[in-house]
């Protein structure tokens, strides 16, 4: 009888143990699982996909920070382009100017409203004129908010009979905002201004 009680008393044990044992593996098990899991959302909350001319591209989100300077010159590039890229063409440069205005506050207004009520946009399509510009440099400080910028570019003005090459020097300064279809890069160009636009050379066509 007292040995039938130790048997039975050593399988509880046993059992006891196969149990703790279980618990202890479903448990690691578990923990493994979330945390790969985890790893597993993390990586994916980080894949971007892009659709560019037909094909999937697999691109990864970064944080703001470890590329602003590269994201804030190609805001100020993309603007620039816009602003000053004209065709002899009104619905050309409406659409063009209107893209550039959403990246831009009152100042880049102001400079557009100047340049119709002159006759500057009239003139484009009555002479036949086409312009474009090739940025040069693009200089940011992000050290501190607004982002202080300056760029450097040449425009080419083709009219009919000549080509007039002209230096363009602008600054401003670069805001932070919400991203948006119409400014991806959520940044808006504040207290624009030209500080130089003269003729470095003529050809004559």
């Amino acid at each position: 009888m007292f040995t039938k009680t130790q048997d039975i008393d050593r399988a509880f044990r046993h059992i006891r143990l196969f149990c703790l044992a279980l618990i202890g593996c479903c448990t690691l098990s578990a923990c493994i699982s979330v945390y790969l899991s985890y790893r597993w959302a993390k990586k994916v909350s980080g894949t971007v996909y892009i659709l560019a001319s037909g094909k999937v591209l697999e691109a990864y989100a970064s944080e703001r920070g470890e590329n602003i300077i590269v994201e804030a010159k190609d805001h100020i590039k993309t603007f620039h382009q816009l602003f000053f890229t004209l065709a002899p063409d009104e619905k050309a440069i409406t659409a063009n100017l209107s893209r550039a205005l959403y990246l831009a506050d009152a100042s880049a207004k102001k400079q557009y409203e100047d340049l119709r009520e002159s006759g500057f946009y009239a003139g484009i399509i009555s002479g036949n004129i086409s312009q474009q510009i090739q940025i040069d440099s693009i200089t940011v400080d992000a050290s501190a908010q607004p982002y202080a910028f300056t760029c450097r570019a040449v425009q080419r003005i083709i009219r009919p009979t000549s080509i007039v090459s002209r230096s363009l020097l602008t600054q401003g300064q670069l805001r932070p905002v919400e991203r948006s279809d119409n400014n991806p890069h959520g940044f808006l160009i504040e207290r624009w201004v030209t500080l130089e636009n003269k003729d470095i050379q003529i050809q004559t066509r």
